[in-house]
């Protein structure tokens, strides 16, 4: 009776399970030919990042939803193929979609520990989650994954899907792919990747966020040990292979645009161009903009306005601590503090554990204890001796380490800074520094930022005046001069020069390097405001910018770092105006050259100069002046003999400038603040400004050979007195340079010509 019972419910569940079976396989009938489709696998095209890269192709900025670098199955390494296996599908080689002996596996697992332990999803069925289907975790997804999971393995080769798996998957950090994350965890190539490393991409997939190593470094490297491990079971690995990657110290980037050099400005403009361009396919069709910038360039300008900065914050007083925090009990929740300041470079944010005139301890972001000893107080000295309290522990400050090791306290510059360097022959951007930290301060100061240029300004007068019959050798008087309110039609002037002294009847190439005040108004009022307004047009400047007033001769008006550039460039080239550029070309994901720039080059056929080329050699020479015994005489210390350059500093040192150029280079260097006040006393172009230039160029034009300037026809050298400016008999005086149809007459029987006027 038993036994008979026992085959009823026996034939009751085998037709229980055929029942189930068939509904099984009816519904899979039913439902196969509604799948999608998979076009999209088989013809794969994912969001691709706009990428910016520098002249030599080094990569400098990226724009996108999704961080994604595309690689063939050829392409990735060996172990990293079986780093992803072991970790994910050990027998995707084998199974057919699905892994019935994994789903075994996994439910004894589950069946034994309690809970969900471990999955059974093979790559294939990730694949086609990945690419139709939700997350939800319900039976009709799960059915649907297994069905396409099938219908993918009918239409693909294992490689096709393991390659879709691997540029698809999304591994943290924004990145999806594992060629991508290799670069956004490492800074590295996939073939450039250790074992170890390669374990801890291929551990991501299961929990992107959990295994972070970037946030969860604990657990991510768990996680890598157990990769490790299966490889070493599966026999990917030998045992001194496994020992090595075991004891490998793993160290990921912590930075979220950690570039090989700085250039978020520019890359920024190349983001603003492409939108314009291409609206929201920019972020997404994988378009590679190569710019022309030099990386060796730009790593040399960020450099130096970083340290022409921090130089002069150091000049200056040291303004606190930027908060007070309670200190808490363990190093951990120091961590989550600092979490909330940003770091900029090497300048470190650090909470004060302890505090005497003698030493401070601080811990500081990314590196742990620190102490800072009697040299490294010196900016803060003063606070620590005058009012201790300001710094005492729980105070958050900004450290940095000098090359030997040691720590200072230092801060964030309020103060902002610019540079832009150009090729004067075509206006190639070769280096471009927006501000001192882009993270910090995203404004562009070069494009952007309209400041009034001081006495940088001068040589565009100065060329004016060469038009209207001027010469080097012409004198005038460099002394006092009055305005009242109704000469200037507003209120009464009365210029200085910034010495406060005057030096009487003087040439105008020794007004220039001296950059004398009174000097160059009298030249204005002498051509007249209109002509030099419009004669500055040829420049690239805007009128409407630089009324038609005598403070025009002082820089009065408004410019940019950016025209600036272009502007000096006139003088560099022998008469040219070139326009700045920053983009080279634009290729398409496949590398088609979508657009590819054409700039004007200066002296090709067709072109026309737009100031007379003896004009452009006679001022290069007088700036060359101004460098070789002038205002930026500090320049020399480069060793070079053909450079070129003005010092421009306005009232009050609001603003500081050092432009300049060799022929090859065209530099302009800026700094003030953003809400225009004083630098300080004695913060001049030539203090301020002209060490950001000389940090540059130095570094630029290393091993460049020095270059002449070839002296076009129609200009003659003669010889002068220095005092009276007049042609020397014989072979005596200094030499000068003249437009041929104005040369001074020469001293006949020992007495001298007409002088040239005195203004």
């Amino acid at each position: 009776m038993v036994a008979r019972w026992l085959l009823y419910i026996s034939l009751s569940m085998v037709g229980v399970g055929l029942i189930c079976a068939g509904l099984v396989a009816f519904a899979a009938v039913m439902t196969y030919p509604n799948l999608p489709s998979l076009e999209v696998l088989k013809d794969y095209r994912p969001k691709i990042p706009l990428r910016v890269y520098s002249e030599e192709g080094v990569l400098i900025g990226e724009f996108g939803e999704e961080r994604r670098a595309v690689v063939s199955i050829n392409q990735v390494p060996k172990l990293m193929k079986e780093a992803i296996l072991a970790a994910e599908d050990e027998r995707f080689y084998e199974h057919g979609g699905i892994d019935y002996q994994g789903v075994l596996r996994a439910a004894w697992v589950n069946f034994l520990h309690g809970g969900s332990r471990q999955g059974a999803s093979t790559i294939t069925m990730q694949v086609a989650r990945n690419f139709f289907l939700t997350k939800e975790k319900t039976l009709l997804r799960k059915f649907n994954e297994a069905l396409l999971s099938f219908k993918i393995e009918r239409s693909l080769t294992k490689d096709e899907i393991l390659q879709l798996y691997i540029n698809q998957i999304y591994l943290g950090q924004k990145a999806y792919g594992f060629a991508a994350a290799a670069q956004v965890y490492f800074g590295k190539p996939l073939d450039k990747l250790s074992v170890a490393e390669m374990a801890v991409l291929a551990g991501l997939p299961k929990a992107p966020s959990g295994f972070n190593p970037v946030v969860n470094p604990e657990r991510s490297k768990l996680r890598q040990l157990y990769v490790l491990h299966r490889m070493r079971v599966l026999g990917f690995l030998t045992e001194n292979q496994y020992e090595a990657a075991v004891k490998e110290p793993i160290k990921v980037k912590h930075e979220r645009h950690d570039y090989p050099v700085k250039a978020e400005y520019l890359a920024e403009m190349v983001r603003q161009d492409m939108y314009d361009r291409y609206k929201e396919d920019t972020y997404t069709k994988g378009y590679k903009v190569y710019t022309t910038l030099r990386w060796a360039d730009q790593e040399a300008g960020y450099e130096a306005v970083r340290k022409g900065v921090m130089a002069y914050d150091d000049r200056h007083e040291y303004k606190g601590p930027e908060k007070y925090v309670d200190l808490p009990d363990g190093e951990a929740k120091l961590d989550d503090i600092l979490d909330d300041f940003d770091k900029s470079d090497d300048i470190l944010p650090a909470i004060v554990l302890q505090a005497s005139p003698a030493f401070v301890k601080a811990y500081a972001k990314g590196v742990g204890k620190i102490t800072i000893g009697p040299d490294g107080l010196k900016f803060a000295r003063k606070m620590l001796a005058e009012n201790p309290s300001r710094i005492r522990p729980g105070a958050v400050i900004r450290v940095i380490r000098d090359e030997k090791g040691k720590w200072y306290i230092t801060e964030l510059p309020a103060v902002e800074a610019a540079l832009i360097s150009v090729s004067p022959q075509t206006g190639a951007v070769r280096a471009l520094v927006g501000g001192f930290d882009f993270n910090q301060n995203q404004f562009n100061h070069v494009t952007q930022a309209w400041r009034q240029p001081g006495s940088s300004f001068k040589p565009f007068i100065y060329s004016a005046a060469l038009e209207k019959g001027f010469t080097p050798a012409s004198i005038v008087d460099d002394a006092p001069l009055s305005f009242t309110a109704a000469e200037t039609g507003s209120v009464a002037w009365e210029p200085k020069n910034y010495e406060g002294t005057y030096s009487g009847p003087m040439r105008i190439r020794v007004a220039l390097a001296e950059s004398k005040n009174l000097v160059a108004i009298r030249i204005l009022q002498a051509i007249g405001t209109n002509y030099a307004q419009d004669y500055i047009t040829r420049f690239g400047f805007d009128p409407k910018m630089h009324p038609p007033y005598l403070t025009m001769a002082l820089g009065a008006g408004m410019v940019t770092p950016w025209q600036m550039a272009g502007a000096y460039s006139v003088f560099a080239n022998g008469g040219y105006k070139i326009n700045p550029y920053y983009i080279d070309r634009i290729e398409d994901q496949e590398g088609h050259v979508l657009a590819k720039a054409s700039p004007v080059v200066a002296g090709a056929p067709g072109t026309s100069p737009v100031i007379d080329p003896r004009n452009a050699f006679i001022m290069t020479s007088m700036m060359q002046d101004v460098i070789k015994y002038g205002t930026g005489a500090e320049a020399m210390k480069l060793g070079r003999t053909d450079l070129a350059g003005k010092t421009g500093t306005t009232n009050d040192q609001v603003d500081a400038w050092f432009a300049g150029f060799q022929p090859t280079l065209t530099t302009i260097a800026w700094i003030g603040y953003d809400q225009p006040r004083t630098l300080g006393r004695g913060e001049t172009g030539a203090r301020a400004a002209l060490p950001i230039w000389m940090g540059y160029m130095g570094k630029a034009l290393d091993g460049v050979p020095e270059a002449a300037y070839t002296m076009p026809q129609g200009v003659v050298e003669a010889k002068i007195d220095p005092v009276t400016g007049q042609i020397e008999a014989g072979s005596g005086g200094m030499d000068e340079y003249f437009y041929q149809e104005l040369v001074p007459k020469a001293q006949v029987a020992g007495k001298a010509a007409a002088a040239d006027p005195l203004f």
